[in-house]
């Protein structure tokens, strides 16, 4: 979700409300997104055990938007308990009180200010946790939440989460769900508390920090990212202006139940054994960016909750509720849950397509072929190593019966080394037979592969092992010294045979030349059909890499779909210069090569190493990236005759992740004359989508030309809807495509259309497609908002012969006072033009005032970026008007476009348009 902070709504009119906020009663400051009508005082009899004398009134202060849901005439679906932690107060939760009085799904929400914080009571004693549980079932009892109406979630951050969850096990006939926010219910002492937490417990440090002085909340209040805005911050501070008032700060600090002596232990360790009895629905809300409460908090919480939808704010830091918008997800979640009929999960799961039965699984073709002598996989060495008559320089290899050999004794090993059925395994191996063998081994018994592309660099990669959580990594040497370096989670297993003392230092328990003497088990487990098979992940080109989950059944249908798009059949010999599609060989059984190359760098694939690995195997397919290809093709003089013969002998070319101009598809064509060049269309979600061939995209090119060619501007395609995009021809067997239009503002509607020309946000429903986004509840919930479907975020439109045209990206249409204007027409336009590479059309300005500016990689490559010369910028603006209409309001140049990590080929454009804006405004124009 986007690193934006949620919005603060207005007050709304009332007394109190100042010019900058509400003011509350006790306080000067201002409270921005704090209605005043929400601020009520009461006063409860305690039976905390440190009370004095039992039934002392305490007087509580809370936000409560009763009066605003009644005086609309609403009746909440249920009442939201909003439990701070420690140094904050109610105000955490003004984004969610004021979501709650939306007419179409109204809750009550009470947020409390626990007694001696925010604006509620000083009551001069040491509160523990017994005594902070016991004084909010006293509250809920006073305000009748105990006896309903309707069903009570909890919603809590920080230790608000240990109170809340405390409450919940002693009110089981009310409590309904859970919702917690970067918190914890236990520490194992396995791992020293967290170093923030270690200083403010210091004897030296403790009284300096947490009442003495604000230092531990101004701290806290650092904890958001972006920064707080200074009245926010004010807000915050407004009820701890005193020492006295900030004593229960340095209370609650005292009061982490850690060590087995603490007063607070036993409740601490009994309520944290209560949250696996919790079975009612639970959301986890965490910003993974927290140095309190970090992600090891998040899987206790998990194992406990097995049943919880999760959400990662990747980035989000410890006050969460003020990094990223928890408001949204929150309702949504609670209308999910709570609303009539079936969740948006049980509607997508009963919508979306399956494949035919019987379930064939995956790995079928290994076993079909698992007493053939033939090639199965083949790894190539550098070029020089190869022998000096001129044989393809071949590392290792492995025949189907090796193969398949290989994969028994590995799940054998893998089984007795403790990997069970479900466990995460990650394969840090590069692509090769090795990796093959460890994969297919891994599905065989039912572990979750999880496939992240060294490719994503070391933030990256460790960002998306972090969110994936895996409970094994196997790898190479290099990977396990960067996993201990970078702090990857999973019980290490070694590729190599390790000495003692590394195997020791790197926390190996296992390695596979000790897997593969393992005796080959008859009695493995089998997985289910539906159970996860597999985690991957997107290329991180618009935004954090996302974890993808498919379950074997999907696996198995991306395979049926390869095959049947691609023709690849047993005896086919594949080149994949594109990891992911060496794995699926044996799958298919086809014989696979994986050339020299930089898997995570596509552009070090070179003609030589193409050819060399063709002619390894006799190919007759080759699986690249645009990328790859482009270097290719530069590299073509170093060919000798015999590269060119195996280059020669290949009968499809397939290439994806980004669309490839024609004027590059037919250079391709030259090198390999006998390929049918096929551009499916797909995402690391679903692939393949749709498939067009070079002689496809010359059909589509004439169709999307006027009937009257006197009219080449505003003319009608000969055939509707043709044109104003990329084709990338029709559905492959199985799929179906759909649009949801676009409004004026460029946000997708909810009725799915085929209709040709209807330009709108592109459908797909496929059995290949994905099960699930992984720990991404809001962003799967969204992407499955019409059931069956999945919103691609891509931009296009159907034409009358049933061809997809992709126009971009959902984010990167371009909204102006005009209407809204999709790019990819308008950067095909402008890449005809003579001295023009890559070309990014972006917006620039606030939506729906934005103005379309090209920004241009040059031929040859521009020295510097900055605005292009009068005569290519004349060029280029003539040539988008004349093809699309559009009048761009500037050209810019750079050397180089910023690209995605895994295929170098997807421009990021997000950055391009922040980048052209400053550019724009004046002043040094830097390299984005």
């Amino acid at each position: 979700m986007a690193r934006t902070r949620p919005s603060t709504p207005p007050c709304r009119a009332g007394a109190g409300r100042g010019p900058e906020g509400a003011r509350l009663p006790g306080t000067e400051v201002p409270l921005p997104g704090v209605d005043p009508a929400w601020s009520r005082t009461l006063t409860v009899a305690s039976t905390a055990p440190v009370e004095p004398v039992p039934g002392r009134r305490r007087r509580w202060h809370v936000l409560d938007n009763a009066a605003s849901l009644e005086a609309a005439g609403l009746t909440p679906r249920g009442t939201v308990l909003a439990v701070h932690g420690n140094p904050t107060w109610s105000y955490l939760w003004r984004t969610v009180l004021a979501a709650a009085t939306d007419p179409a799904n109204p809750w009550r929400v009470v947020a409390v200010d626990q007694l001696d914080m925010g604006f509620s009571e000083r009551t001069g004693l040491t509160r523990r946790l017994a005594d902070r549980v016991r004084d909010l079932a006293d509250l809920t009892a006073a305000l009748g939440l105990d006896d309903g109406p309707g069903p009570v979630v909890t919603l809590a951050h920080d230790w608000g989460g240990l109170i809340s969850s405390g409450w919940a096990l002693e009110h089981p006939g009310v409590h309904a769900g859970t919702v917690l926010t970067n918190t914890a219910v236990h520490h194992d002492g396995a791992e020293r508390i967290p170093a923030a937490l270690r200083l403010a417990l210091a004897p030296a440090a403790h009284g300096l920090l947490t009442d003495r002085t604000s230092a531990f909340l101004d701290v806290t209040l650092r904890l958001a990212d972006p920064p707080l805005p200074p009245e926010v911050r004010a807000a915050y501070r407004a009820p701890y202006a005193t020492r006295e008032r900030r004593r229960a700060i340095r209370d609650f600090v005292a009061d982490i139940p850690v060590p087995a002596g603490h007063p607070s232990h036993e409740p601490f360790e009994r309520i944290a054994a209560g949250v696996a009895r919790l079975q009612g629905p639970a959301l986890l809300l965490w910003g993974t960016g927290d140095p309190v409460f970090q992600e090891r908090y998040l899987a206790d919480l998990m194992r406990r909750l097995p049943h919880a939808d999760v959400h990662r704010f990747e980035g989000g830091s410890h006050l969460v509720a003020e990094s990223r918008d928890i408001a949204t997800p929150v309702l949504a979640w609670l209308a999910d849950r709570f609303g009539p009929g079936p969740t948006r999960r049980q509607r997508h799961l009963q919508a979306r397509a399956r494949a035919a039965e019987p379930f064939v699984p995956f790995h079928a073709g290994l076993e079909e072929r698992r007493a053939d002598p033939g090639l199965a996989v083949v790894d190539m060495a550098p070029a020089g190593d190869g022998p000096a008559d001129g044989t393809p320089p071949v590392r290792a290899s492995l025949s189907w019966a090796g193969l398949a050999e290989r994969v028994e004794r590995l799940a054998a090993g893998l089984t007795a080394a403790g990997v069970r059925p479900g466990d995460r395994v990650n394969l840090m191996v590069p692509p090769g037979s090795e990796l093959t063998a460890l994969l297919y081994a891994c599905l065989r018994i039912g572990a979750v592969i999880v496939v992240a592309d060294t490719g994503l660099g070391p933030k990256g990669l460790t960002r998306a092992l972090r969110g994936a959580r895996p409970d094994w990594l196997v790898g190479i040497r290099r990977a396990l010294v960067a996993g201990r370096a970078l702090g990857w989670p999973g019980t290490r297993i070694a590729v190599e045979d390790l000495d003692p003392v590394s195997r020791r230092a790197l926390g190996a328990v296992a390695d596979v030349p000790g897997l593969l003497r393992t005796a080959p088990d008859p009695e493995l487990p089998v997985p289910a059909p539906d159970d996860d098979a597999a985690v991957l992940f997107t290329s991180g080109s618009t935004g954090p890499a996302k974890g993808v989950v498919y379950t074997h059944r999907q696996l198995a249908a991306m395979r049926d779909a390869v095959a049947a798009t691609c023709g690849l059949v047993p005896g086919t010999g594949l080149v994949a210069g594109f990891a992911p599609f060496a794995l699926l060989g044996p799958a298919l059984g086809v014989t696979s090569v994986t050339p020299d190359m930089d898997v995570t760098a596509p552009r070090t694939l070179t003609a030589r190493a193409l050819a060399d690995a063709a002619a390894a195997i006799r190919a007759t397919a080759v699986f690249l990236s645009p990328a790859a290809i482009d270097n290719v093709l530069a590299t073509q003089d170093g060919l000798g005759p015999a590269g060119r013969a195996a280059l020669g002998d290949v009968r499809m070319l397939l290439s994806a992740g980004a669309p490839l101009p024609e004027p590059l598809l037919e250079r391709t064509q030259a090198l390999l004359p006998a390929a049918e060049l096929h551009t499916p269309y797909g995402m690391t979600e679903g692939l393949p989508l749709t498939d067009v061939t070079l002689e496809g995209i010359r059909r589509a090119r004439a169709d999307a030309r006027p009937a009257d060619l006197a009219d080449e501007l505003t003319g009608a395609p000969a055939v509707a809807g043709a044109g104003n995009g990329v084709c990338v021809g029709t559905p492959v067997p199985g799929t179906e495509l759909a649009v949801t239009p676009l409004g004026p503002d460029g946000v997708p509607g909810t009725e799915p259309t085929r209709e040709a020309g209807t330009t709108g946000e592109i459908l797909v429903r496929a059995p290949h497609v994905k099960d699930r986004y992984d720990r991404l509840w809001a962003t799967e919930h969204e992407a499955t908002a019409l059931p069956g479907w999945h919103r691609t975020g891509d931009v296009g439109h159907l034409d009358a012969a049933g061809r997809l045209w992709v126009e971009g990206r959902l984010a990167h249409v371009v909204v102006t006072a005009e209407g809204v204007r999709t790019p990819v027409a308008a950067e095909h336009a402008a890449q005809d033009v003579p001295g023009t590479g890559r070309v990014a059309v972006v917006g620039v300005g606030p939506r729906g005032r934005q103005v379309p500016v090209a920004v241009a990689e040059t031929v040859p490559p521009a020295r510097r970026p900055g605005p292009a010369d009068p005569e290519l910028a004349g060029a280029v603006r003539a040539a988008v008007r004349r093809a699309t209409g559009l009048d761009l309001a500037a050209v810019l140049v750079l050397p180089e476009h910023p690209t995605d990590v895994r295929h170098n080929s997807k421009i990021d454009r997000a950055l391009l348009a922040g980048w052209a804006e400053a550019a724009l405004a004046g002043g040094r124009i830097s390299t984005p």
